[in-house]
């Protein structure tokens, strides 16, 4: 079964809506620079109100590994998710703590060794490449060489997927989970119930037809 992570929340309505939907994950950005940024003080809101099946995701882009563990802990993260140019060696401090999802941004020269170079994750994120910016770029990646690497890996699809092209993405690539934020928003930050509601079912509808093949 394909998991749904719901990425960029910033409202606790927007969070208890996907949980019922059947959300596997949450994600909380703390990336300054990002339009769905959250302030650990609103993140705590969220944090404290997801039932315990429901996974807290927090993403980080360079932030140093204390710092990274210190607000994990404080509001009790699950996974911690590294977005930034983070190296190995850092990745492999925060896993001895918490589980790890490495971000791998795609481009046309992807290489596979990015895998081996950050083996200490417990999952590999694929989002699109664009120059300067550390995702939410809402644009799709190349599904065939995501299938490729789902093979092998634990792999969360991101990357511009919406309702329109969830399912087609999930028959295509086969991954562990799919990952949207802009995909079902009104607004940076802001989701969509029409579109969320939407996105799961394409996504149950994927998952029926994986489990007919």
């Amino acid at each position: 079964m394909v998991r749904v992570k719901i990425c960029g929340v910033t409202r606790v309505q927007d969070a208890l809506l996907a949980e019922r939907l059947g959300a596997w994950a949450i994600g909380l950005n703390f990336y300054e620079r990002s339009p769905r940024a959250i302030a650990p003080a609103e993140a705590w809101k969220i944090r404290r109100r997801l039932a315990r099946r429901t996974q807290a995701v927090g993403i980080f882009v360079n932030w140093a590994p204390p710092q990274v563990l210190a607000l994990a802990q404080s509001l009790r993260l699950t996974w911690v998710q590294l977005h930034g140019d983070e190296s190995a060696v850092a990745l492999g401090a925060i896993a001895r703590r918490l589980p790890v999802i490495r971000a791998l941004r795609v481009a046309s020269r992807f290489s596979f060794s990015e895998f081996r170079v950050h083996r200490a994750a417990s999952l590999f994120l694929l989002d699109a490449a664009k120059p300067g910016a550390y995702g939410g770029t809402g644009k799709t990646l190349d599904w065939s060489l995501a299938g490729q690497a789902a093979a092998e890996h634990r792999i969360i699809l991101a990357g511009g997927l919406t309702p329109e092209n969830v399912g087609e993405a999930i028959l295509t690539v086969r991954p562990y989970a799919v990952d949207v934020a802009s995909g079902v928003e009104s607004r940076p930050g802001v989701k969509d119930p029409g579109r969320l509601r939407e996105f799961f079912d394409e996504v149950a509808r994927a998952n029926r037809a994986l489990r007919g093949r």
